[in-house]
């Protein structure tokens, strides 16, 4: 398995994601349809999926 660098695009996209999950976990944003956890699991598979594939 080859892993490279995700692009710079991905890694802002997926710290984004993360940030709006831990901050929906501290009820800063409520009313969320999803639980904050999800959202923190969505942005380390959009990483993941940074990783694996070649420039994306």
């Amino acid at each position: 398995m080859n892993l490279s660098a995700p692009t710079q695009v991905v890694f802002l996209l997926s710290l984004v994601i993360a940030i709006v999950g831990i901050l929906a976990g501290l009820a800063i944003i409520p009313g969320l349809p999803i639980s904050a956890f999800w959202i923190v699991v969505i942005a380390y598979v959009v990483l993941a999926v940074g990783n694996l594939l070649k420039n994306v």
